[in-house]
């Protein structure tokens, strides 16, 4: 487990699979392909006009981490200029430290002036208005005002989050020590490790925070710079999820972008871009076609045009792979529309 594994000296790594990274590689191939613009995820950039006034109209659904009502209403009010209110707001939405977020809003735009516990934490604080978010505040506060050291202060903070109140006593007495050496009372000592101990229940790591908000930089940039790419690629990995699939077309309506229904002749396995303000559904999205249906449709008509009617179709597919049942669905969900000799009714029949 974890804790023996850190006991015995050996690192512990944590590695998240985030849907999120497959979204954008998928976006970015989508661009290639429209754009002839090889974007990697590094020319991303973190500093966009486009990509910011989005976060502060809170148009955000899709963006990962800050797509929530909440997280949308918090934003507007927020109005976010720089990567730091993003890495603060995603540290702050959650239980424990969300009652901060009204205050930290204040604070940015000056209506409330900033408290310091102590003015030796003013130039650590500064960044977030004097509000202690992250751990890492904690831990550099207790180096600033206690003297403890690299490990000390790491030992601290774990004692926090994991709620060790042996451990923590021990430690306010070494807290309290070490202070006094900066000329800080014991009473001013206690008052200050007793804000630290509260704020370290729900701290949020940095580091991770400010990872996650990155990530969120780069596919808003995506959401304001290529609207229906970034999206089609959206719908693309969440195409087995019939609810946010749901979601995600209100959102590209909201939008200006049209989400055309399957179509035989031009839809691809995904949801594919025909212009700036066009998506077209795909086919891997119609409940219960299967995807080797699917390969075999695409696979025919490119080796050999379009199909020209629900007969050329039923001659051509290899009947094996798509089945009645499979033509049955795509005639439910209108994937022969556009054959204009029939409806819906008839080609069922």
């Amino acid at each position: 487990e974890g804790s023996a594994i850190e006991k015995v000296g050996l690192l512990k790594m944590d590695f998240l699979g985030l849907k999120t990274l497959s979204i954008i590689e998928k976006a970015l191939k989508i661009i290639k392909k429209r754009h002839n613009r090889a974007l990697s995820m590094e020319d991303i950039p973190l500093e966009d006009d486009k990509t910011f006034e989005l976060f502060q109209r809170g148009d955000t659904i899709g963006i990962f981490q800050f797509e929530s009502e909440g997280m949308r209403t918090y934003l507007k009010s927020l109005k976010p200029t720089c990567v730091e209110d993003l890495i603060a707001m995603n540290a702050l939405y959650r239980p424990g430290p969300m009652n901060l977020i009204d205050v930290y809003i204040k604070r940015k735009h000056n209506k409330e002036k900033p408290e310091y516990p102590h003015p030796m934490l003013e130039e650590l604080l500064r960044p977030t208005y004097g509000i202690m978010i992250y751990q890492e505040q904690i831990m550099a506060a207790s180096r600033i005002l206690a003297n403890f050291s690299f490990g000390k202060a790491d030992e601290l903070r774990k004692a926090m989050a994991k709620k060790q109140p042996q451990l923590m006593i021990k430690l306010r007495e070494e807290f309290i020590k070490g202070a006094s050496e900066n000329n800080i009372d014991e009473k001013t000592a206690n008052k200050i490790f007793d804000k630290m101990e509260k704020f370290g229940e729900y701290g949020f790591n940095r580091s991770h925070s400010a990872a996650y908000a990155i990530l969120a930089i780069k596919t808003a940039y995506l959401k304001s710079n290529y609207p229906a790419e970034y999206m089609a690629a959206v719908l693309t990995k969440n195409i087995n999820d019939l609810k946010e699939v749901t979601k995600y077309i209100e959102e590209c309506r909201r939008m200006g972008i049209e989400v055309l229904g399957p179509d035989i002749n031009e839809s691809e396995y995904e949801f594919s871009v025909i212009n700036d303000n066009v998506i077209r559904f795909g086919l891997g999205a119609i409940k219960n076609l299967g995807e080797k249906a699917v390969e075999a449709i695409i696979e025919e008509r490119r080796e050999n045009g379009s199909y020209k009617n629900i007969f050329d179709l039923t001659k051509r597919l290899n009947l094996s792979a798509c089945n009645k049942k499979s033509l049955e669905t795509m005639d439910y969900a209108g994937a022969f529309d556009s054959f204009n000799n029939g409806n819906r009714a008839q080609y069922f029949s």
